[in-house]
């Protein structure tokens, strides 16, 4: 008598199967009860907010020590102060050489096809935004001036300033230090452990996030700027499965088709927290044991990333400000665009990882070149939207700069990237933990 295995679903196909019925629910709800105060007061504000909110509380929860215990581990292991000086060098010069490219190809892309229209300002637009830091600023702030105060609030530079010369100090001190770091070791295992458990809820939580965003996304907003949001998305697509896929290749030799099909759980996680540093969890998850890459370049590089690392961010400021320009029918010359570029690039490292914090950065570029801080009212309705999209593409310049990097540094394993066992998304992953572990 023949038996039939019953094929469990991977994470990705329930992270997937989540966010179909979630959005299924959420038209659904929206055309039955269009107007109702029922669905709004305990489906959307209630029921689903809760189980959204709680899943990404979950994710956040975990950002702070995880970046803290694993960016500590992985500077003890570098105790020579030329290589971390090589790595950070390495890692920063990768991301703001992306930033540029992303820019380019905004600005570029959106003057050829033209999205603004004039006809589109409307009287009284107004827009309150708040006051973007300067860049000095952002300079002077990464140095922290209480550790403690940094972590409660969650200022990511800070964190890694401190983190990595705690780390370096512990990496000093001799056999007293090795204690120190066999704790920190524990210590992330035990963070990973949780993260697996996290994980587990994901189906759940963006289930809920996105029936919520169906119920709550305004499909009139579309209408004025539907040319911009289009234009912004085609630049998206191309940087996140042209550009970096390129990079990958030319700068690792590896194979791009078998980095995207691996890099599927955090694109999801990403465009259903729209938040590089909810997501940041599973990105080092995924980087250590589904890519190969060792957690002493992981645990720099991709904290790091989600930092200043925002080539989607960049990607909607050039286009954003290409548009505003064209709608309120103000010519930019070469010199405007070029500041546009340096601007952006440089006020991605200031721009944290939580969603909706482009627009405010936006307003410094606009600033700079001398447009109308107003027009950012035209893209507020789709900003959230491709919110979503641009941070799945940060997330995924942040992995493919820490492979590059990693395996330019021989912290790379090749057979982990390679092995269709610790990339299978059916396998859960505490399997593929087990596998990268036997391969070390």
């Amino acid at each position: 008598m023949a038996t039939t295995k019953t094929r469990k679903l991977g994470l990705t196909s329930k992270i997937l199967l989540g966010m179909v019925t979630g959005i299924a629910l959420g038209l659904l709800l929206r055309n039955l009860f269009p107007e109702s105060d029922f669905i709004k007061e305990y489906m959307t504000d209630g029921f689903l907010n809760v189980i959204g909110t709680i899943f990404i509380s979950g994710l956040k929860m975990l950002v702070v020590p995880l970046v803290f215990i694993s960016l500590v581990c992985g500077t003890c292991s570098l105790s020579e102060p030329s290589k971390l000086g090589r790595l950070g060098g390495k890692t920063i010069a990768f991301y703001l050489f992306t930033t540029a490219i992303a820019l380019c190809m905004a600005i570029l892309i959106a003057i050829v096809i033209h999205p603004g229209n004039a006809s589109l300002v409307a009287e009284g637009m107004h827009f309150d935004v708040r006051q973007a830091p300067s860049l000095s600023q952002v300079i002077i702030n990464i140095v922290p001036t209480n550790p403690i105060r940094a972590m409660s609030e969650g200022n990511m530079l800070q964190i890694i300033i401190f983190a990595v010369i705690f780390g370096f100090a512990i990496s000093h001190i001799g056999e007293r230090g090795k204690r120190v770091v066999a704790l920190f070791e524990d210590l992330n295992e035990v963070i990973m452990r949780v993260v697996t458990l996290i994980m587990q809820l994901a189906p759940y939580g963006v289930f809920a996030l996105m029936a919520k965003l169906a119920l709550t996304l305004g499909l009139e907003d579309f209408r004025s700027v539907i040319q911009y949001f289009f234009v912004v998305l085609l630049v998206l697509l191309i940087h996140g499965f042209v550009v970096y896929p390129t990079l990958l290749k030319v700068f690792s030799g590896l194979s791009p088709i078998t980095f995207i099909r691996k890099m599927r759980d955090v694109q999801l996680f990403a465009f259903s927290t729209a938040s590089s540093n909810a997501t940041l969890p599973v990105t080092i998850e995924t980087a250590e044991h589904r890519l190969g890459v060792h957690n002493k370049v992981a645990s720099f590089t991709l904290p790091l990333g989600a930092t200043i690392n925002m080539d989607g961010t960049a990607i909607m400021q050039g286009v954003a400000t290409v548009f505003i320009a064209q709608v309120f029918g103000i010519d930019l010359s070469i010199t405007d665009y070029a500041m546009v570029v340096i601007t952006a690039t440089l006020a991605s490292i200031g721009t944290a990882g939580v969603p909706g914090v482009g627009l405010i950065m936006l307003a410094m570029v606009l600033n700079q070149v001398g447009l109308p801080v107003e027009g950012i009212a035209l893209i507020i309705g789709v900003d959230r939207l491709l919110d979503m999209v641009r941070t799945a593409v940060n997330v995924t310049g942040d992995t493919v700069a820490t492979i590059v990097i990693a395996k330019s540094e021989n912290e790379f394993n090749e057979e982990v990237f390679n092995s269709p066992i610790a990339g299978h998304p059916a396998k859960s992953f505490q399997e593929q933990i087990h596998v990268h572990d036997k391969d070390k």
